[in-house]
């Protein structure tokens, strides 16, 4: 018998049904949502969009707008009146709170940038080596970030009691720490500085989780001591923790409120940018244009660190 039939027949079997055709086919394997399934997705996205959108971004707006008018807020619409930069222009000129409000703002930044951070990471690199008791160590460092900033002042006002409190029992002195214009800021900056000690040490603890060992064990083979390595080789491998870290920090020190108001609603040297927004807004005396250039200028200064996170979270996707 010839073996032609059988060729022809083996050219005739189609192929396999779980193979995608070189045209873009789509598989018969796959499997299309249902439409109760696209309703849910529809919904999963459309409803937070929604919020951010409602709740974020046509506020801000709205306040970028508000910021060029005169407006106390309270009469109808039709009394905006339209001022341009003459708010911006008050803010810079006209406003003394305004130049110790960025001076406490920066040195804020400096504070938890320069002291609160780099004792973070540090406690960071002791938990990462596996101490005895490191669960312990991180709750309790950690659970001050779970605290508001407001509780975060009541707990330390008993600190800094004038008559009972701590400080004043430790160092044998009587200073009033809250109220007090030339300390207050310093005493502020202690408090806000053990909350955002325990999450910069959260978040370097889980870069340094994610670090590949072999590149530690590469750097003492060559002979690198600990100190270099981590400087030399575990920092500039965890640059976006980095990033992260620097925005964070920023951010901290750009919307700091709660602390400031509790204690003096942002007065006699405590003046924040973010205190002197919800003066002006929903003070005494409503200033609606006011508070939204101040708003506006702490947008701006945001949205430059925010940018370059982005910039370079995208940077890495890429890569």
């Amino acid at each position: 018998m010839s073996d032609r039939p059988l060729i022809q027949a083996d050219r005739a079997v189609p192929p396999p049904a779980a193979t995608t055709t070189a045209t873009g086919g789509r598989s018969p394997r796959l499997r299309l949502l249902s439409r109760t399934d696209r309703v849910v997705v529809t919904l999963m996205v459309l409803v937070p969009l929604l919020l951010v959108v409602g709740l974020v971004w046509l506020p801000a707006l709205a306040t970028v707008a508000l910021s060029g008018t005169d407006w106390d807020g309270i009469g109808p619409v039709s009394e905006i009146e339209w001022v341009g930069g003459r708010n911006y222009a008050d803010v810079i000129q006209i406003y003394p709170p305004f130049v110790p409000a960025v001076q406490n703002n920066l040195l804020w930044l400096a504070a938890l940038f320069v002291v609160a951070t780099p004792f973070g990471m540090f406690l960071a690199v002791l938990l990462d080596k596996e101490l005895r008791g490191t669960r312990f160590y991180q709750t309790a460092l950690y659970l001050p970030v779970v605290l508001s900033l407001a509780l975060i002042g009541f707990v330390w006002q008993l600190l800094y009691s004038r008559d009972q409190g701590l400080v004043n029992a430790l160092l044998g002195t009587s200073v009033d720490w809250y109220g007090d214009p030339d300390v207050n800021i310093w005493a502020v900056l202690v408090a806000a500085g053990w909350r955002h000690v325990g999450y910069v040490m959260l978040l370097y603890l889980a870069g340094l989780k994610g670090v590949d060992p072999s590149l530690r064990e590469a750097a003492q083979v060559d002979g690198a001591s600990e100190t270099s390595t981590f400087f030399r080789v575990v920092f500039p491998v965890m640059r976006p923790i980095n990033i992260i870290v620097l925005v964070v920090t920023v951010i901290e020190s750009l919307r700091a409120f709660d602390l400031v108001w509790v204690i003096n609603k942002g007065r006699n040297g405590l003046e924040l940018l973010s205190a002197l927004v919800t003066q002006n807004v929903v003070g005494e005396a409503s200033r609606i244009g006011f508070g939204s250039a101040l708003a506006t200028i702490m947008l701006v200064v945001s949205l430059v660190f925010i940018t370059i996170y982005l910039a370079t979270v995208m940077r890495e996707d890429r890569r």
